[in-house]
């Protein structure tokens, strides 16, 4: 007899899918990280910019991620899993996810620049966006 296999998780593939994709994709993110630290010791406040945006959207992805996989473990029925295979994956996942919220945010929070700097840097950036609000409305 042929068996199939099926997503721990309310047998959803897509959440399966999901907890993969999120943490192949922070994998290769962390390394490009790593290359470019190493590669390029000095980095712009642009570019710091971006590691700023990049890190806030990667913390919101893995929140989204925790509710999703921790909202389909908790509807599971335990007729579809009647050997409990798996469940204690299921949950380190859960727990992984949740606690790369806090280490995206924390990483967040070190690539912030000095407080002196990130004043000049936030005015400069409430300058560019007042000239863009500016010749948005005109």
């Amino acid at each position: 007899p042929e068996v199939t296999e099926y997503c721990i998780f309310n047998r959803n593939q897509n959440a399966c899918n999901y907890g993969v994709f999120m943490g192949s994709m922070a994998f290769l993110c962390c390394v490009a990280f790593l290359a470019l630290d190493v590669y390029f010791p000095q980095i712009s406040m642009c570019f710091l910019f971006f590691l700023l945006l990049f890190t806030a959207f990667w913390s919101f992805m893995w929140f989204v991620g925790f509710c999703f996989l921790a909202n389909q473990w908790q509807v599971t029925k335990l007729e579809d899993n009647p050997l409990r295979e798996g469940g204690d994956a299921a949950r380190a996942a859960i727990t992984f996810s949740f606690f790369s919220i806090f280490t995206w945010y924390y990483d967040n929070q070190i690539i912030l620049p000095p407080p002196d700097l990130l004043s000049s840097w936030m005015s400069t950036l409430g300058f560019i966006v007042t000239i863009l609000l500016l010749l948005t409305n005109s």
